[in-house]
Protein backbone atom coordinates (compact mmCIF):
# COMPACT_ATOMS: atom_id res chain seq x y z
CA UNK A 1 0.00 0.00 0.00
CA UNK A 2 1.33 3.35 -1.16
CA UNK A 3 2.17 5.95 1.66
CA UNK A 4 3.44 9.53 1.38
CA UNK A 5 6.74 10.71 2.90
CA UNK A 6 6.84 14.68 3.65
CA UNK A 7 9.77 16.60 5.01
CA UNK A 8 8.40 20.51 6.25
CA UNK A 9 9.55 23.17 6.97
CA UNK A 10 9.50 24.31 3.48
CA UNK A 11 8.81 27.52 1.37
CA UNK A 12 6.60 27.19 -1.55
CA UNK A 13 6.77 29.40 -4.88
CA UNK A 14 5.95 28.77 -8.39
CA UNK A 15 2.42 28.24 -10.44
CA UNK A 16 0.54 25.18 -11.17
CA UNK A 17 -2.65 24.22 -12.76
CA UNK A 18 -6.01 23.47 -11.08
CA UNK A 19 -8.06 20.01 -12.40
CA UNK A 20 -11.35 19.26 -13.25
CA UNK A 21 -13.79 19.51 -10.43
CA UNK A 22 -14.54 15.73 -9.81
CA UNK A 23 -17.85 16.96 -8.20
CA UNK A 24 -19.07 18.55 -11.39
CA UNK A 25 -17.78 15.25 -13.57
CA UNK A 26 -19.56 12.86 -11.63
CA UNK A 27 -23.03 14.16 -12.57
CA UNK A 28 -21.93 15.40 -15.56
CA UNK A 29 -20.89 11.54 -16.29
CA UNK A 30 -24.32 9.99 -14.94
CA UNK A 31 -26.54 12.86 -17.55
CA UNK A 32 -24.91 10.97 -20.32
CA UNK A 33 -27.22 8.22 -19.65
CA UNK A 34 -30.04 10.66 -20.67
CA UNK A 35 -28.31 11.57 -24.22
CA UNK A 36 -28.79 9.85 -28.15
CA UNK A 37 -25.52 11.12 -29.08
CA UNK A 38 -22.17 10.48 -28.51
CA UNK A 39 -20.38 13.00 -26.03
CA UNK A 40 -17.12 13.92 -25.31
CA UNK A 41 -15.77 14.95 -21.50
CA UNK A 42 -13.00 17.20 -21.34
CA UNK A 43 -11.09 18.73 -18.63
CA UNK A 44 -11.87 15.61 -16.69
CA UNK A 45 -9.78 15.53 -13.59
CA UNK A 46 -7.20 12.07 -13.58
CA UNK A 47 -7.94 10.69 -10.00
CA UNK A 48 -9.83 7.67 -8.57
CA UNK A 49 -13.52 8.40 -8.38
CA UNK A 50 -13.94 9.38 -11.90
CA UNK A 51 -12.07 5.64 -13.30
CA UNK A 52 -14.34 4.04 -10.81
CA UNK A 53 -17.66 5.91 -12.37
CA UNK A 54 -16.89 5.36 -15.89
CA UNK A 55 -16.40 1.27 -14.84
CA UNK A 56 -19.73 1.52 -13.95
CA UNK A 57 -21.01 2.87 -17.10
CA UNK A 58 -19.27 0.02 -18.73
CA UNK A 59 -20.75 -2.26 -16.40
CA UNK A 60 -24.09 -1.05 -17.69
CA UNK A 61 -23.15 -1.43 -21.03
CA UNK A 62 -22.30 1.73 -22.48
CA UNK A 63 -19.37 2.02 -24.57
CA UNK A 64 -16.61 4.23 -22.88
CA UNK A 65 -13.58 5.12 -24.57
CA UNK A 66 -10.60 6.96 -22.87
CA UNK A 67 -9.03 9.39 -25.55
CA UNK A 68 -6.65 10.72 -23.38
CA UNK A 69 -6.04 11.23 -19.44
CA UNK A 70 -8.32 14.41 -19.24
CA UNK A 71 -11.00 13.45 -21.89
CA UNK A 72 -13.50 10.29 -22.23
CA UNK A 73 -16.24 9.69 -25.03
CA UNK A 74 -19.26 8.16 -23.75
CA UNK A 75 -21.82 6.63 -25.87
CA UNK A 76 -25.29 4.55 -24.47
CA UNK A 77 -26.48 2.90 -27.35
CA UNK A 78 -25.64 -0.74 -26.51
CA UNK A 79 -26.61 0.22 -23.16
CA UNK A 80 -28.08 -3.51 -21.92
CA UNK A 81 -28.39 -3.10 -17.94
CA UNK A 82 -29.68 -1.01 -15.27
CA UNK A 83 -28.89 -2.42 -12.52
CA UNK A 84 -25.78 -0.59 -10.28
CA UNK A 85 -23.80 -3.28 -8.71
CA UNK A 86 -22.56 -3.21 -5.05
CA UNK A 87 -18.97 -4.11 -6.51
CA UNK A 88 -18.56 -0.83 -7.69
CA UNK A 89 -20.99 1.25 -5.92
CA UNK A 90 -19.63 0.45 -2.38
CA UNK A 91 -16.29 2.42 -3.18
CA UNK A 92 -17.97 5.85 -3.54
CA UNK A 93 -21.22 7.30 -2.73
CA UNK A 94 -21.48 9.62 -5.87
CA UNK A 95 -22.67 6.39 -7.46
CA UNK A 96 -26.29 6.93 -6.53
CA UNK A 97 -25.90 9.70 -9.21
CA UNK A 98 -27.32 7.17 -11.38
CA UNK A 99 -30.92 6.24 -9.90
CA UNK A 100 -32.19 9.38 -11.33
CA UNK A 101 -31.73 9.31 -14.78
CA UNK A 102 -31.67 5.39 -15.28
CA UNK A 103 -35.12 5.45 -13.59
CA UNK A 104 -36.09 8.49 -15.44
CA UNK A 105 -35.19 7.19 -18.84
CA UNK A 106 -35.60 3.43 -18.70
CA UNK A 107 -38.64 3.29 -16.03
CA UNK A 108 -36.53 0.89 -13.63
CA UNK A 109 -33.22 0.43 -12.03
CA UNK A 110 -31.39 -1.03 -9.48
CA UNK A 111 -29.10 0.70 -7.18
CA UNK A 112 -26.76 -0.70 -4.51
CA UNK A 113 -27.24 1.57 -1.72
CA UNK A 114 -23.60 3.74 -1.40
CA UNK A 115 -20.32 3.35 0.23
CA UNK A 116 -17.38 6.10 0.26
CA UNK A 117 -15.97 8.30 2.54
CA UNK A 118 -17.12 7.69 6.42
CA UNK A 119 -17.35 10.89 7.15
CA UNK A 120 -21.15 10.71 9.09
CA UNK A 121 -24.45 9.80 7.60
CA UNK A 122 -25.07 10.97 4.06
CA UNK A 123 -28.33 9.23 3.76
CA UNK A 124 -30.45 8.74 0.42
CA UNK A 125 -33.86 8.93 1.92
CA UNK A 126 -34.34 12.59 0.34
CA UNK A 127 -33.45 11.29 -3.30
CA UNK A 128 -36.18 8.22 -2.53
CA UNK A 129 -38.97 10.15 -1.01
CA UNK A 130 -38.55 13.01 -4.38
CA UNK A 131 -38.69 9.76 -6.59
CA UNK A 132 -41.97 8.44 -5.20
CA UNK A 133 -43.45 11.72 -5.00
CA UNK A 134 -42.88 11.71 -8.58
CA UNK A 135 -44.54 8.26 -9.27
CA UNK A 136 -41.80 5.49 -8.66
CA UNK A 137 -42.25 2.42 -6.55
CA UNK A 138 -39.07 1.90 -4.66
CA UNK A 139 -38.11 -0.75 -2.30
CA UNK A 140 -35.13 -1.87 -0.45
CA UNK A 141 -34.18 -5.10 -0.95
CA UNK A 142 -31.02 -7.54 -0.68
CA UNK A 143 -28.94 -3.92 0.17
CA UNK A 144 -30.69 -2.99 -3.29
CA UNK A 145 -32.78 0.36 -3.86
CA UNK A 146 -35.36 -1.49 -6.31
CA UNK A 147 -37.04 1.20 -8.62
CA UNK A 148 -40.22 1.17 -11.20
CA UNK A 149 -41.75 3.99 -12.98
CA UNK A 150 -43.83 1.79 -15.56
CA UNK A 151 -45.36 4.59 -16.80
CA UNK A 152 -42.00 7.25 -16.15
CA UNK A 153 -42.44 9.86 -13.71
CA UNK A 154 -44.29 12.75 -13.56
CA UNK A 155 -43.67 16.30 -12.84
CA UNK A 156 -44.65 17.37 -9.41
CA UNK A 157 -43.06 20.10 -6.76
CA UNK A 158 -40.28 18.67 -4.51
CA UNK A 159 -39.59 20.60 -1.59
CA UNK A 160 -35.93 19.48 0.33
CA UNK A 161 -36.52 18.90 4.45
CA UNK A 162 -32.24 19.84 3.94
CA UNK A 163 -29.77 20.94 1.04
CA UNK A 164 -28.66 18.25 -0.76
CA UNK A 165 -26.43 18.58 -3.67
CA UNK A 166 -26.43 15.26 -5.09
CA UNK A 167 -30.11 14.98 -4.29
CA UNK A 168 -30.62 18.32 -6.60
CA UNK A 169 -28.59 16.47 -9.09
CA UNK A 170 -30.36 13.27 -8.98
CA UNK A 171 -33.83 14.84 -9.06
CA UNK A 172 -32.93 17.57 -11.81
CA UNK A 173 -32.15 14.07 -14.07
CA UNK A 174 -35.14 12.23 -13.33
CA UNK A 175 -37.20 15.21 -14.12
CA UNK A 176 -35.85 15.62 -17.28
CA UNK A 177 -36.78 12.47 -18.55
CA UNK A 178 -40.58 13.72 -16.26
CA UNK A 179 -43.87 13.96 -18.30
CA UNK A 180 -44.53 17.91 -17.04
CA UNK A 181 -43.22 20.68 -14.74
CA UNK A 182 -40.97 19.95 -12.04
CA UNK A 183 -40.30 22.06 -9.55
CA UNK A 184 -37.41 22.00 -7.01
CA UNK A 185 -37.35 24.09 -3.54
CA UNK A 186 -34.73 24.59 -1.23
CA UNK A 187 -32.17 23.04 -4.16
CA UNK A 188 -28.59 23.29 -4.30
CA UNK A 189 -26.45 26.22 -5.30
CA UNK A 190 -23.56 24.94 -5.67
CA UNK A 191 -21.36 25.55 -9.11
CA UNK A 192 -21.42 21.82 -9.74
CA UNK A 193 -25.49 22.15 -9.60
CA UNK A 194 -25.48 25.25 -11.96
CA UNK A 195 -23.04 23.41 -14.23
CA UNK A 196 -25.62 20.66 -14.59
CA UNK A 197 -28.44 22.84 -15.66
CA UNK A 198 -26.65 25.03 -18.20
CA UNK A 199 -25.92 21.74 -19.80
CA UNK A 200 -29.65 20.56 -19.32
CA UNK A 201 -30.21 24.16 -20.94
CA UNK A 202 -27.65 23.62 -23.81
CA UNK A 203 -30.10 20.18 -24.55
CA UNK A 204 -32.91 22.00 -25.37
CA UNK A 205 -34.41 21.47 -22.02
CA UNK A 206 -37.04 24.21 -20.67
CA UNK A 207 -35.63 25.03 -17.28
CA UNK A 208 -36.05 28.46 -14.90
CA UNK A 209 -34.04 29.44 -11.55
CA UNK A 210 -30.42 28.76 -12.76
CA UNK A 211 -28.19 29.17 -9.76
CA UNK A 212 -31.60 29.88 -7.18
CA UNK A 213 -33.02 27.37 -4.49
CA UNK A 214 -36.14 27.32 -6.34
CA UNK A 215 -35.44 25.32 -10.13
CA UNK A 216 -38.17 24.63 -12.48
CA UNK A 217 -37.70 22.14 -15.67
CA UNK A 218 -39.89 20.77 -18.18
CA UNK A 219 -39.39 17.16 -18.48
CA UNK A 220 -39.43 15.03 -22.14
CA UNK A 221 -41.62 12.31 -20.93
CA UNK A 222 -38.46 9.77 -21.36
CA UNK A 223 -37.67 11.20 -24.50
CA UNK A 224 -33.63 11.04 -24.55
CA UNK A 225 -31.84 14.57 -25.08
CA UNK A 226 -29.26 15.33 -27.37
CA UNK A 227 -26.57 16.49 -24.91
CA UNK A 228 -23.36 18.86 -26.39
CA UNK A 229 -20.90 17.00 -28.39
CA UNK A 230 -17.90 18.08 -26.23
CA UNK A 231 -18.36 18.98 -22.32
CA UNK A 232 -15.70 20.95 -20.26
CA UNK A 233 -15.37 20.12 -16.66
CA UNK A 234 -15.67 23.38 -14.38
CA UNK A 235 -12.34 24.16 -12.14
CA UNK A 236 -12.60 22.03 -8.77
CA UNK A 237 -13.16 24.53 -6.48
CA UNK A 238 -11.85 22.58 -3.54
CA UNK A 239 -8.54 21.33 -5.23
CA UNK A 240 -8.09 25.27 -5.51
CA UNK A 241 -8.59 26.25 -1.71
CA UNK A 242 -6.16 23.61 -0.57
CA UNK A 243 -3.31 24.48 -3.01
CA UNK A 244 -4.06 28.63 -1.39
CA UNK A 245 -4.27 26.70 2.02
CA UNK A 246 -0.91 24.94 1.27
CA UNK A 247 0.43 28.36 0.09
CA UNK A 248 -0.99 30.14 3.52
CA UNK A 249 0.08 27.84 5.64
CA UNK A 250 4.13 27.93 4.64
CA UNK A 251 3.46 31.44 4.17
CA UNK A 252 4.08 31.83 0.50
CA UNK A 253 3.56 32.78 -3.05
CA UNK A 254 2.16 30.69 -5.36
CA UNK A 255 -0.33 31.28 -8.27
CA UNK A 256 -2.78 28.85 -9.48
CA UNK A 257 -4.19 28.82 -12.78
CA UNK A 258 -7.15 27.54 -14.58
CA UNK A 259 -9.05 28.23 -11.89
CA UNK A 260 -12.83 30.03 -11.57
CA UNK A 261 -12.53 32.86 -8.98
CA UNK A 262 -16.09 33.32 -8.46
CA UNK A 263 -16.22 29.90 -7.01
CA UNK A 264 -14.02 30.44 -4.24
CA UNK A 265 -15.99 33.62 -2.47
CA UNK A 266 -16.14 32.44 0.78
CA UNK A 267 -12.67 30.73 1.12
CA UNK A 268 -11.05 33.74 -0.44
CA UNK A 269 -13.05 36.36 2.09
CA UNK A 270 -11.48 33.84 4.95
CA UNK A 271 -7.85 34.25 3.93
CA UNK A 272 -7.90 37.81 3.81
CA UNK A 273 -9.72 37.85 7.10
CA UNK A 274 -6.80 35.84 7.90
CA UNK A 275 -4.17 38.35 6.63
CA UNK A 276 -3.28 37.77 3.21
CA UNK A 277 -3.59 39.57 0.56
CA UNK A 278 -4.83 37.89 -2.89
CA UNK A 279 -4.41 38.84 -6.67
CA UNK A 280 -6.91 37.75 -9.54
CA UNK A 281 -7.25 37.50 -12.91
CA UNK A 282 -10.08 35.51 -15.14
CA UNK A 283 -8.67 32.49 -14.61
CA UNK A 284 -5.81 32.45 -12.15
CA UNK A 285 -5.11 33.79 -8.32
CA UNK A 286 -2.01 34.42 -6.56
CA UNK A 287 -1.70 34.43 -2.37
CA UNK A 288 1.20 36.44 -0.68
CA UNK A 289 2.86 35.81 1.80
CA UNK A 290 0.97 37.43 5.67
CA UNK A 291 2.86 39.63 7.88
CA UNK A 292 0.85 38.21 10.62
CA UNK A 293 -1.90 35.51 10.54
CA UNK A 294 -4.70 36.00 12.86
CA UNK A 295 -7.23 33.39 14.49
CA UNK A 296 -10.50 33.50 12.51
CA UNK A 297 -13.64 31.64 13.08
CA UNK A 298 -15.73 29.84 10.35
CA UNK A 299 -19.03 27.84 10.49
CA UNK A 300 -19.67 25.10 7.70
CA UNK A 301 -22.71 25.85 5.30
CA UNK A 302 -24.38 25.09 2.05
CA UNK A 303 -23.24 27.21 -1.58
CA UNK A 304 -21.94 30.46 -1.14
CA UNK A 305 -20.96 29.96 2.33
CA UNK A 306 -17.69 27.93 3.56
CA UNK A 307 -17.96 24.49 2.04
CA UNK A 308 -17.65 21.52 4.67
CA UNK A 309 -14.91 20.14 1.74
CA UNK A 310 -12.20 23.01 3.22
CA UNK A 311 -13.10 22.56 6.70
CA UNK A 312 -10.26 20.00 7.55
CA UNK A 313 -7.74 22.40 5.40
CA UNK A 314 -8.37 25.79 7.09
CA UNK A 315 -7.72 23.57 10.66
CA UNK A 316 -4.46 22.84 9.67
CA UNK A 317 -4.26 26.18 8.62
CA UNK A 318 -5.62 27.32 12.11
CA UNK A 319 -2.56 25.55 14.02
CA UNK A 320 0.06 28.61 12.75
CA UNK A 321 -1.95 31.30 13.25
CA UNK A 322 -2.05 33.57 16.53
CA UNK A 323 -4.82 33.42 19.05
CA UNK A 324 -7.56 31.02 19.37
CA UNK A 325 -9.90 29.83 16.44
CA UNK A 326 -13.34 28.12 16.43
CA UNK A 327 -14.43 26.20 13.80
CA UNK A 328 -17.99 24.92 13.74
CA UNK A 329 -19.05 21.87 11.38
CA UNK A 330 -22.53 22.20 10.65
CA UNK A 331 -23.30 19.26 7.80
CA UNK A 332 -21.05 16.17 8.73
CA UNK A 333 -21.20 15.02 12.56
CA UNK A 334 -17.71 12.51 12.07
CA UNK A 335 -16.20 15.27 9.81
CA UNK A 336 -13.75 15.83 12.90
CA UNK A 337 -11.27 12.73 12.19
CA UNK A 338 -8.50 14.66 11.43
CA UNK A 339 -8.24 16.04 15.36
CA UNK A 340 -6.42 13.28 16.65
CA UNK A 341 -4.33 12.63 13.85
CA UNK A 342 -3.25 16.75 13.90
CA UNK A 343 -2.91 16.14 17.50
CA UNK A 344 -0.18 13.27 17.32
CA UNK A 345 1.97 16.39 15.02
CA UNK A 346 1.36 18.49 18.48
CA UNK A 347 -1.57 20.85 17.33
CA UNK A 348 -3.51 22.06 20.37
CA UNK A 349 -7.19 21.34 19.61
CA UNK A 350 -9.69 20.91 21.38
CA UNK A 351 -13.31 18.98 20.68
CA UNK A 352 -16.55 20.18 22.25
CA UNK A 353 -19.97 18.69 19.68
CA UNK A 354 -19.37 19.87 16.53
CA UNK A 355 -16.97 23.14 17.29
CA UNK A 356 -12.99 22.49 17.38
CA UNK A 357 -11.27 25.24 19.36
CA UNK A 358 -7.49 25.29 17.81
CA UNK A 359 -4.94 27.11 19.56
CA UNK A 360 -1.77 29.04 17.76
CA UNK A 361 0.85 28.86 17.15
CA UNK A 362 1.53 25.21 17.84
CA UNK A 363 4.49 23.68 15.98
CA UNK A 364 4.00 20.53 14.31
CA UNK A 365 6.02 17.85 14.81
CA UNK A 366 6.73 15.12 11.88
CA UNK A 367 4.73 11.99 12.67
CA UNK A 368 3.42 8.67 11.24
CA UNK A 369 -0.58 9.63 10.71
CA UNK A 370 -3.54 8.42 8.81
CA UNK A 371 -5.24 9.80 6.44
CA UNK A 372 -9.56 9.02 7.29
CA UNK A 373 -11.22 10.51 4.50
CA UNK A 374 -10.28 12.81 1.57
CA UNK A 375 -10.50 16.22 2.81
CA UNK A 376 -8.54 15.14 6.07
CA UNK A 377 -5.86 13.46 3.91
CA UNK A 378 -5.68 16.84 2.20
CA UNK A 379 -5.16 18.59 6.15
CA UNK A 380 -2.25 15.82 7.17
CA UNK A 381 -0.63 17.02 3.96
CA UNK A 382 -0.77 20.44 4.65
CA UNK A 383 0.43 19.93 8.40
CA UNK A 384 3.32 18.34 7.15
CA UNK A 385 4.41 20.86 4.99
CA UNK A 386 5.23 22.84 7.66
CA UNK A 387 6.10 20.22 10.34
CA UNK A 388 9.27 19.46 11.61
CA UNK A 389 11.11 16.26 10.48
CA UNK A 390 9.66 13.99 8.23
CA UNK A 391 5.57 13.16 8.19
CA UNK A 392 4.32 9.65 6.85
CA UNK A 393 0.82 9.82 5.74
CA UNK A 394 -0.73 6.33 5.42
CA UNK A 395 -3.94 5.07 3.79
CA UNK A 396 -3.55 7.95 0.60
CA UNK A 397 -6.06 5.95 -1.16
CA UNK A 398 -8.39 8.37 0.01
CA UNK A 399 -6.05 11.04 -0.82
CA UNK A 400 -6.25 9.35 -4.76
CA UNK A 401 -10.24 9.60 -5.00
CA UNK A 402 -10.33 13.38 -5.26
CA UNK A 403 -6.47 15.17 -6.02
CA UNK A 404 -4.76 14.45 -9.35
CA UNK A 405 -0.79 14.17 -9.07
CA UNK A 406 -0.92 15.88 -5.49
CA UNK A 407 2.30 14.83 -4.94
CA UNK A 408 3.68 16.30 -8.97
CA UNK A 409 1.85 19.62 -8.30
CA UNK A 410 3.82 19.91 -5.01
CA UNK A 411 6.65 19.15 -5.74
CA UNK A 412 6.47 21.40 -8.53
CA UNK A 413 6.37 24.15 -5.59
CA UNK A 414 9.30 23.15 -4.15
CA UNK A 415 7.84 20.76 -1.47
CA UNK A 416 9.36 17.67 -0.24
CA UNK A 417 7.42 14.58 -1.12
CA UNK A 418 7.53 11.28 -2.03
CA UNK A 419 5.12 8.51 -3.29
CA UNK A 420 6.46 5.03 -1.36
CA UNK A 421 5.13 1.61 -0.73
CA UNK A 422 4.81 0.20 2.64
Amino acid sequence: MDFLALKGETRLQGAINIAGAKNSALPLIALTLLTTNKVILENLPNVVDIKTFFSLLDMLGCQVCEIDSHTTSVEISKLNSTKATYDIVRKMRASILVLGPLLGRFGHCEVSLPGGCAIGARPVDLHIKALEKMGAEIRIEGGYIVATAKEGLKGTTINFDKITVTGTENILMAAAMAKGKTTIINAAKEPEVVQLCEILKESGMEINGIGSDEIEIYGTNMEGLKLPEKIAVIPDRIEAGTYLCAGAITNSQITLHKINPNHLGAVISKLEEIGFKLTFNHDSITIYPAQKRNSFELSTTEYPGFPTDMQAQFMALATQCEGSSIIEERLFENRFMHVSELQRMGANISLRGNTATIYGISELIGADVMATDLRASSALVLAGLVAKGETNIHRIYHLDRGYEDLEAKLTKLGAQISRLQE
